[in-house]
């Protein structure tokens, strides 16, 4: 039997990094760079196949997971250079659509850092995720700022 509810859900991350803010943006919108620091503990090996960091541009990662593989595929909105950008993105699992959700991420001068916020809404398929994708986000970001202060500025 397959569960038809939607479960709609909302989340917004606030972080400040000791990074400047075109640091920061570039975490996100260089291949290589985002490859080092993505992912969160219930994707093993994340990959990203693909990024054309354009507005119309598709990004498309997968890596396994206890449930399968775990696929995100995303497509670029809205692009202010170095300043936000918005995605929309369907996640699947295991081979079963997840979600579907819109997010947005703005970067902000403060001070000799950088002030990020990262907002997502959405609709799970059939099950309610919004606190496990909360903290799997909160992971990544943490984890680009280990990665941002483990790495010498070169942007």
């Amino acid at each position: 039997m397959t569960d038809d509810r939607l479960v709609f859900g909302a989340f917004t991350i606030k972080r400040r990094y000791d990074a400047r803010p075109e640091r920061v943006f570039r975490a996100f919108t260089d291949r290589e760079i985002k490859q080092r620091w993505m992912g969160c503990e219930h994707v093993a090996s994340p990959m990203i196949e693909h990024l054309d960091f354009r507005v119309g541009g598709k990004e498309v990662s997968r890596g396994g997971g206890e449930d399968g593989e775990h696929l995100f595929e995303g497509t670029y909105l809205d692009i202010v250079e170095g300043r936000r950008f918005i995605f929309a993105f369907v996640m699947t699992v295991g081979g079963r659509k997840l979600s579907a959700s819109l997010a947005s991420v703005e970067i902000l001068a403060d001070g000799d850092g950088a002030r990020l916020i990262f907002n997502e809404q959405g609709v799970y398929f059939g099950q309610d995720g919004w606190a496990e994708r909360e903290e799997g986000t909160a992971v990544g970001m943490q984890q680009m700022a280990d990665w941002l202060a483990a790495n010498e500025e070169t942007v």
